[in-house]
């Protein structure tokens, strides 16, 4: 291979690095930055096998460095049964899980009463402008009531499916 050619191939390899640089840094037209960031290394990862250093004895510079911003699962949503006056806002609110998984939800209440969460037999106190979270291993597989003890008022049923 000539000189010429090897210059000349050196050369667009720069060129190639320059234009992964600029839009790694946001000179780019993109201002979307996970467009950027994608675009780049898509770039590099086409302008690595062109440079020929081991050929020429030439050194290219290190190819444009990208950023991503990972962003972490966000944790799942608990589900919220709100009581107003004794009653389900919304009506009787179906909750599913998983038998393995754990169940937990939050009651939001104006009125003052224990949750009875029947099947797996937990009660627990609310006051009025008050909330309690239950949160327990999903054990017992089928449909469960929920309900505001006092007022005989079923607020919530929990489905828990097999595994």
């Amino acid at each position: 291979m000539s000189s010429r050619a090897r210059i000349g191939i050196v050369v667009g390899a720069v060129v190639v690095l320059v234009v992964a640089f600029i839009v790694a840094s946001g000179g780019g037209d993109d201002d979307d930055d996970k467009t950027a960031a994608s675009t780049t290394q898509q770039t590099t990862a086409t302008a690595t096998p062109a440079a020929p250093a081991e050929t020429t004895g030439a050194t290219t510079p290190a190819p444009a460095e990208t950023t991503s911003t990972a962003t972490e699962p966000a944790e799942p949503e608990i589900p919220v049964v709100t009581v107003k006056d004794a009653k389900p806002v919304g009506g009787i609110q179906k909750i599913k899980f998983t038998k393995g998984d754990t169940i937990e939800f939050k009651v939001v209440s104006d009125t003052t009463d224990e949750i009875h969460f029947h099947g797996y037999d937990i009660g627990q106190d609310v006051k009025a402008g008050g909330s309690t979270t239950f949160k327990t291993k999903a054990t017992i597989e089928g449909r469960f009531i929920v309900e505001l003890e006092d007022h005989e008022q079923q607020i919530a049923e929990v489905e828990v499916d097999p595994s």
